[in-house]
């Protein structure tokens, strides 16, 4: 997806995801998930970010940068991000299995926290560097996708409760759709977002320290994986 430049106004919404699949590498050698719904975005985000700026700085008008999460970023592995460990496959070890299991729910975690922590240091470096875009993330709630394709017992009580507690698609988008549009929003960065109002991320998701580490450990991922393909 390109920034949109129509009536000069740059936007990119980062929603493209999977989640708790089985254990699979992507065609990198990255844990899919993680790669999937946060080194493709990183990725991609940076290497949109100069028209981006371009497109804010020629325009005058704030450009706005939105990456989509989760509230399953509460549920991550207990360090966070498991930088040394990524594609390990011994995720049930922390809950006493004997079984060195993938925990594909963890992961999926993990790549909803690095969301937040990508969102979170790339607000900082455009506002230390003067770019008037902002970047936040938001928790769309659990929406009528497919999603949830891998997760039977959800899929079953989508069918039972659905209609009750599961939002269509345009109620999942409206949270997305305000951070990005909306005048109220305007100066904000930084910031995590559900139901269209500030809330409150976990602890390991405000923390500088790891979205710096994150930052870093991404970007020498990327390179490495660049060289190698």
């Amino acid at each position: 997806m390109e920034p949109c430049t129509e009536r000069n106004y740059a936007f990119r919404s980062n929603n493209a995801g999977i989640m708790a699949t089985p254990f699979m590498l992507s065609k990198d050698n990255i844990e899919l998930q993680f790669a999937t719904n946060h080194i493709g975005h990183f990725l991609l985000t940076n290497l949109l970010l100069e028209t981006m700026e371009k497109t804010a700085r020629e325009s005058s008008k704030e450009g706005r940068i939105v990456n989509v999460s989760s509230r399953r970023h509460q549920f991550s592995y207990p360090e966070g991000i498991r930088f040394d460990r990524i594609n390990d496959q011994s995720g049930l070890q922390q809950l006493g299995l004997k079984d060195s299991l993938y925990n594909r729910f963890s992961a999926y975690g993990q790549s909803k926290l690095a969301n937040i922590l990508h969102t979170n240091e790339l607000a900082r470096r455009l506002k230390e560097d003067g770019v008037d875009i902002t970047a936040n993330s938001v928790h769309p709630g659990a929406i009528t996708t497919n999603l949830f394709r891998h997760i039977s017992f959800f899929s079953g009580l989508v069918g039972l409760l659905g209609k009750y507690v599961i939002k269509n698609v345009e109620q999942g988008a409206a949270t997305t759709c305000y951070v990005a549009l909306h005048p109220h929003v305007k100066g904000l960065t930084g910031s995590y977002f559900a139901d269209s109002n500030v809330a409150q991320a976990s602890s390991q998701a405000v923390n500088t320290e790891l979205a710096q580490k994150l930052w870093d450990f991404s970007s020498d991922l990327i390179y490495r994986c660049s060289q190698t393909s």
